[in-house]
């Protein structure tokens, strides 16, 4: 059998590595346009900002090792330029001498991957602007960046956006970041990014949001760029991180059949319209789970596991690909954002009817040295409580918080099994109520009618709010037009507290306010808790905080 993928770095490379596994009859060829097989794309930024001080150590694999230990033959700078599925051939190119060739195949993989986008600016061309998508683009960035308070200027705030600011800032740039919406990182809610507005600028990021660029001019060495708001910003280099679009040109040269998303779509075994042709990674239309609808999510552990699917296929197996849930972190100066599953812009969209829940516990036993606040926002189905996507902001712990809940989600548990979670315990690791398990009790509680919730966008309009902090507390900020009376006061102060109002109470994160619900649905009242607090609040209504 004669294999042919077409793409390395991840999706590819592991399709040939199974394949060879699955059989060593076969004859396995992988093409790729570039001079490098596979390599870590996501350590790019890290090498950049000095993190990873050898660019070796981003090669995943090379040529010789593949031929040497799979007997795999690798031909780097071929281009594939078409594909024809009636006579089962491709045609190359060698980049080096210009020869066009074609190359018979049995079974054909696609992984293209996705290409940076460019927008169609006015001078988008110019020298001085560039993407980061593999090790060539690093090198040329790396090699400019030489000299102190250099001005770069980042267009888009996505994974790549944040992480080359990062690790801009760690070599002694002066970097503005231009962001075209009103967040940073898409996944996470405008709420949770906040964290992300308030992290780049405590670094010295000067972060515009609401802001386009239009174009760009150059003169001499510097490039001025010109933004939406009629202002101007000079700059010595440019990164455009404005997302990235599948490469579908081979797959429409073949006729295969596209997605509503754009992407190549495939079957569970990555199998697309033609049953000899199979399409891996960024490249490809999957399912998200908790939506169940196509989607586009470009990320390195799905095409990874769907090239090891599709070699599975090609050799009878059936394993398939489940779909994906977007389970991704970023790592920002001192803090890390960790999301799964669907945020609440997706859920609206798909007419979901979902709740949430917000909570900001430590990250682990608080009288242990060191413990760090984690932020917490949980969704899920209203009806039956089924996980559909967290959010997690923090400074430690948010990384193994976010793997659990995308497990949670991957096997379509509820906010009951999360409050049974049996997690790992010790006073330096975690709590013995979890966070994980603090979510799954605060979202339990709310659906069992144990302590119905609000949101700040959803306080009723002449509710009685009810502040149980302290007076220090109160004095230092509050939500505007609320009465104190302080949880441990609670009790011999109901007098004062309006019976036939809805009481919404408030603290700074949701625990007291749901100790004085407790006390006040008891004595007979109606009363809502804030929930996440004046924490949240300040978040979503004071977004000038963040």
């Amino acid at each position: 059998m004669r294999i042919v993928i077409v793409g390395g770095v991840a999706g590819g490379a592991s399709a040939a590595a199974r394949a060879r596994r699955l059989s060593e009859s076969a004859t396995i060829t992988i093409f790729e346009r570039g001079k490098y097989i596979s390599f870590a794309n996501c350590g790019l930024p890290y090498f950049i900002g000095g993190d990873i001080k050898e660019q070796g150590s981003l090669l995943v694999t090379s040529p010789e090792m593949l031929k040497n230990r799979f007997n795999i033959d690798v031909q780097t700078e071929k281009e594939v330029t078409s594909i024809n599925p009636i006579a089962k051939t491709i045609a190359v190119k060698d980049l080096k001498t210009g020869v066009d060739y074609t190359v018979g195949y049995d079974k054909l993989i696609l992984s293209p991957g996705a290409a940076p986008i460019k927008p169609q600016l006015e001078g988008i061309g110019l020298p001085g602007i560039h993407v980061l998508r593999d090790i060539p683009d690093m090198e040329r960035i790396h090699a400019l960046i030489n000299k102190p308070k250099l001005r770069v200027t980042i267009v888009g705030g996505g994974y790549i956006g944040l992480e080359m600011a990062e690790a801009l800032i760690h070599r002694g740039c002066d970097v503005r970041l231009v962001e075209a919406t009103a967040q940073v990182m898409p996944p996470l809610d405008p709420e949770m990014a906040a964290f992300l507005h308030t992290e780049l600028s405590s670094h010295g990021v000067m972060l515009l949001r609401n802001v386009s660029v239009t174009g760009f001019t150059k003169e001499k060495d510097v490039i001025t760029i010109n933004l939406s708001n009629g202002k101007k910003m000079l700059s010595d280099l440019v990164v455009l991180a404005v997302g990235v679009r599948p490469e579908t040109a081979l797959a429409q040269s073949a006729r295969l059949r596209l997605g509503p998303t754009g992407a190549i779509a495939v079957n569970s075994q990555m199998r697309t319209s033609d049953p000899d042709i199979y399409a891996v990674g960024d490249a490809c239309e999957v399912i998200n789970l908790p939506l169940a609808g196509p989607a586009r999510i470009p990320l390195a552990g799905p095409a990874n596991r769907q090239g090891r699917i599709a070699a599975d296929a090609i050799f009878g197996k059936k394993t398939a690909f489940r779909g994906t849930q977007g389970t991704s972190i970023v790592r920002l100066f001192t803090i890390t954002a960790g999301m799964t599953g669907a945020n609440e812009k997706q859920l609206k969209q798909a007419g979901i009817d979902y709740e949430k829940v917000y909570i900001h516990p430590m990250n682990h036993a608080s009288y242990y040295p060191g413990a760090k606040p984690l932020h917490l926002k949980l969704l899920f189905n209203k009806k039956d409580g089924k996980v559909l996507g967290a959010q997690i902001v923090g400074q430690e712990g948010a990384d193994k918080r976010i793997d659990v809940l995308s497990m949670a989600i991957q096997a379509s548990m509820t906010v009951y099994d999360l409050e049974e979670a049996e997690l790992a315990y010790a006073p330096p690791f975690g709590s013995a109520k979890d966070p994980v398990n603090f979510a799954g009790f605060v979202a339990a509680n709310t659906l069992r009618g144990d302590a119905p919730i609000c949101h700040t966008d959803s306080i009723p309009g002449k509710a009685f709010l009810l502040d149980v902090r302290t007076e220090k507390e109160h004095e230092s900020g509050c939500i505007p037009g609320s009465y104190l009376i302080p949880v441990d006061e609670l009790r011999s102060r109901l007098s004062e507290v309006p019976e036939k109002s809805i009481i919404v109470a408030y603290c700074k994160v949701g625990l007291r306010g749901y100790i004085a619900q407790r006390i006040l649905m008891d004595n007979g009242f109606t009363c809502l808790n804030l929930s996440g607090g004046f924490t949240t609040y300040s978040l979503v209504d004071n977004p000038k905080k963040a």
